[in-house]
């Protein structure tokens, strides 16, 4: 009978359950699962503090990584090692925060050699989503060693990208509010740490340009204030919205600096981009993986650190052994 972390629209919200394998879900693969991790959206499922669950109850987590038990699809067979981030699950289907599960193949990709489950849930959607921002910038055609912004910096995608962009030569600046791991963020490749209130002034719809290049978590008034200090062509990939919906700009940067805003998602991306950006991640070195900030937790400590994470006390990843 697998665990799993159960929320139910009631107090309490959350509770461990031991289910049947006849109560999970009527799908294709059979997972047996190795490491989940605690995404911001996962967060707020967790603490009822953002719309992110639609239907009760739910077993929460839009990642794992494990090993397949059964499967009626003949993309994948027993013992194969697969990752799962994004669909909806988690949110619309049940998740990762269970010692097993049943899922569509379609949501599936193999766990590419040399990574292990472990360093997968590591990176999860997190480092999925900062591989490609990553991508997108690239395509955008960002000059070689030029200098970059990260904001959000602290957090799974953020610092996932400040390593990888440092990795591949460029100048990376670190946007935190997290001024105490400054010293973290320069050891992830950081060149210079900007502290959160020096992009959260009112500016002018065009300021002296900056970065060549931006990969923002924040969203709102922050990214305004970003995309008047690009430079000519620059090109800003947009994955988050930590600071609001809103976007209070003009199309001045658009028009005079021929700026281009890259929306980046990871959650519908298609099979052969999710293939393609693993296979890269794969590829890092194992030197990015030790330096990473990790802690490690049960089911059973799901609920306070999700509500430390959504107080802005967590940095860095949080990965979730089921079986702890």
């Amino acid at each position: 009978m697998p665990r799993v972390l159960m929320v139910r629209d009631q107090q309490p919200r959350c509770q461990i359950e031991d289910i049947g394998d006849d109560q999970l879900p009527d799908r294709a693969v059979t997972v047996d699962i190795e490491y989940s991790d605690l995404n911001y959206k996962d967060a707020m499922a967790v603490t009822g503090k953002g719309k992110i669950v639609r239907d009760y109850p739910m077993v929460p987590g839009v990642d794992f990584a494990g090993v397949v038990r059964e499967s009626s699809d003949d993309r994948y067979a027993p013992g194969d090692r697969v990752i799962l981030t994004g669909w909806g699950v988690g949110e619309r289907y049940w998740g990762g925060y269970a010692e097993t599960m049943r899922v569509d193949a379609d949501w599936l990709v193999p766990c590419p050699d040399p990574m292990s489950t472990r360093e997968a849930m590591q990176l999860g959607t997190a480092g999925l989503t900062a591989m490609l921002s990553v991508i997108r910038l690239e395509q955008a055609g960002l000059p070689a060693g030029s200098q970059v912004l990260v904001t959000g910096a602290t957090g799974g995608v953020g610092s996932w990208a400040v390593q990888m962009l440092s990795h591949l030569g460029y100048a990376v600046h670190a946007v935190t509010g997290k001024p105490d791991q400054g010293q973290w963020l320069k050891a992830l490749g950081a060149v210079e740490i900007h502290e959160r209130a020096e992009f959260e002034a009112v500016t002018r719809p065009l300021e002296k340009g900056r970065w060549a290049g931006v990969v923002d978590n924040v969203g709102g008034k922050m990214l305004a204030n970003i995309l008047a200090q690009m430079d000519y062509q620059g090109r800003v990939a947009a994955v988050g919205l930590t600071g609001g919906v809103e976007l209070p700009t003009t199309v001045m940067p658009f028009i005079l600096r021929g700026v281009s805003l890259l929306g980046t998602d990871s959650v519908m991306i298609p099979i052969q981009q999710r293939r393609v950006a693993w296979q890269r991640l794969a590829a890092l070195p194992n030197g990015l993986f030790s330096k990473m900030h990790v802690d490690e937790i049960g089911l059973g400590q799901v609920s306070d650190v999700a509500e430390a994470m959504m107080a802005g006390k967590t940095y860095g990843r949080v990965l979730i052994d089921p079986h702890k």
